[in-house]
């Protein structure tokens, strides 16, 4: 019996390693527009202990025989076969193999910081941010911008106020007023107070 099955097995390999071996070779891509190659893809011949994974830009190479079925693992893809065409003529074969991404939907998950709402508000008032010498040294450098940007414009607006008050209170007492030696050299009061001009012309025809 035993010769029997020994014979058997021997003629079952012998014409296994009777057929032509084919080297596949190939690229692994990603299923969608971008196209990127995936590295370290681990691939092996269905039903046989062959096994082999890709380079780091996706390029695979095994020998295998025509009719076989390689398996394609990637973890986040979903597995992939290729299968060897059984009428090849060649000694090589090139194929590109495109792998899915494996999207794993999940449930909506909030999160929060502390169990209620009154925890986080509890917290943020405990909450203490120390002062170091690089905020002090910036906010110097902020008040210095600002005095700087202050002298060049001028005025501020107290003595802006006080120049404002200071010019009504003249107009106030100027108005109607006259000067000059007979009082006909100059009117101050609102120069658009026909009046005015009338008793600046009268002035004038006195002298």
């Amino acid at each position: 019996m035993k010769p029997w099955i020994f014979l058997v097995f021997s003629l079952w390999c012998g014409g296994l390693w009777a057929q032509s071996v084919v080297q596949v070779s190939g690229v692994i891509l990603t299923r969608d527009t971008s196209l990127q190659t995936i590295p370290n893809a681990r691939l092996w011949i269905q039903g046989r202990s062959t096994t082999t994974t890709s380079g780091d830009d996706g390029f695979f190479s095994i020998t295998a025989v025509p009719g076989d079925t390689l398996r394609f693992r990637r973890f986040g893809f979903e597995d992939e076969r290729l299968w060897v065409p059984d009428t090849l003529d060649g000694k090589s074969y090139l194929a590109s193999v495109f792998m899915r991404w494996n999207t794993v939907e999940l449930d909506e998950v909030t999160l929060y910081p502390w169990p209620r709402p009154e925890d986080l508000n509890r917290e943020l008032l405990r909450m203490r941010i120390e002062t170091t010498e690089r905020d002090v040294a910036l906010q110097n450098l902020a008040i210095q911008a600002l005095k700087e940007k202050a002298a060049l414009m001028g005025m501020s607006s107290n003595e802006m106020q006080r120049y404002i008050i200071q010019a009504q209170e003249q107009q106030l007492y100027n108005s109607g007023r006259y000067y000059g030696s007979d009082g006909a050299s100059a009117i101050l009061g609102r120069l658009s107070n026909p009046f005015a001009w009338a008793q600046f012309f009268q002035s004038l025809k006195k002298r």
